[in-house]
């Protein structure tokens, strides 16, 4: 079988070939079908991931295929199921604690770039039927961090208003699942041109934040004060406009930090009584209810584009060039 691996950060893939491996007891052998990229693989790549990562690992943490093997014991999965890959392999249910979240894909484990791989029999959950296997490959970061943000953390209710930032998975992502929940959602970003891809995923109103730099105050103009809840990806270089953006008693999920640069001051946290909530992936039992959500209601991720497994590369440019709107995959036949 094929594999990618990182020999350290910095040096690039290296394509390599062994056996297939051979599930063990209460372990389940996937063919990967599917894969799709995130900012935390450019992060991993370049040396500027925070979290411990082990040598000559094998990148990305989101992929989906089909189970041809299971070792004994296995009793929840057979040859033929449609699986994906849970992003924290030790966080079944619950809350978050140092212990669920210590090892993850493509961290302390190996990840997904791999035709084959072995997986512990709880660390995979059922996709969507109506979904391909690289619109599967979507959910495990983006997909269950936007669910959690937006449904989860949230608690969405018809009538709120969602503030989203961008144009990426996760973004999109949040759009959709705020947009379906019956939110008054807007959208930014710093194409015209993605705006309006944005407005036809949901969005009631957007802002080009190039053009209107204080784009806190202006969101908060366009919703009579304020929303009820911003999807912040940004980081430190946005932050300070969410809270700004935000009402009073407004919720904050801290979801990325694609920026770090500027300082952050508390003062609106606590005058206007904010909450702000970092949230890195979830459990599995929430991932679990948001693909009853998805296969219930026929949602489809936003897929900007489509690569070949061994055009990793590829797709990794394309993520890092920022003109995407949705997810990057690959896919294999």
């Amino acid at each position: 079988m094929k594999f990618f691996s990182l020999p350290r950060p910095g040096a690039g893939l290296v394509l390599g070939e062994r056996d297939v491996p051979e599930p063990g007891p209460g372990q389940v052998l996937v063919r990967l079908r599917g894969w799709a990229v995130n900012a935390r693989d450019l992060m991993i790549l370049k040396g500027f991931y925070p979290k411990p990562v082990k040598p000559d690992v094998i990148p990305l943490s989101d992929g989906a295929g089909e189970v041809v093997a299971v070792g004994a014991g296995v009793g929840t999965w057979s040859a033929g199921d449609r699986v994906a890959a849970t992003y924290f392999p030790d966080w079944l249910s619950g809350p978050g604690t140092p212990e669920k979240t210590a090892d993850d894909l493509a961290g302390t484990l190996d990840g997904v770039l791999a035709e084959y791989a072995v997986f512990a029999e709880d660390a995979l959950v059922a996709v969507p039927a109506h979904l391909d296997y690289a619109e599967a490959a979507t959910l495990p970061s983006a997909g269950v961090t936007a669910w959690r943000a937006v449904v989860e953390e949230g608690g969405l209710t018809p009538g709120q208003t969602v503030l989203t930032l961008g144009s990426g998975g996760l973004s999109t992502f949040a759009l959709q699942f705020a947009a379906l929940g019956g939110a008054h959602v807007v959208s930014t970003s710093s194409s015209d041109e993605k705006l309006e891809r944005l407005r036809e995923l949901g969005a009631a109103e957007t802002l080009n934040h190039a053009t209107t730099p204080e784009w806190g105050a202006a969101v908060a103009g366009l919703t009579g004060g304020g929303v009820d809840h911003v999807v912040d990806v940004g980081g430190g270089g946005t932050i300070t406009q969410s809270m700004i953006a935000a009402r009073y008693g407004g919720h904050i999920s801290v979801a990325g930090v694609l920026t770090h640069e500027g300082g952050v001051d508390p003062i609106p946290v606590l005058v206007k009584q904010l909450t702000l909530r970092g949230l890195t992936n979830a459990s599995r039992e929430t991932f679990q209810a948001m693909n009853r959500a998805i296969e219930r209601t026929g949602l489809k991720p936003v897929i900007d584009r489509r690569f070949a497994f061994d055009e990793v590369a590829e797709a990794l440019k394309h993520l890092e060039s920022r003109t995407h709107v949705g997810k990057i995959v690959l896919e294999s036949a």
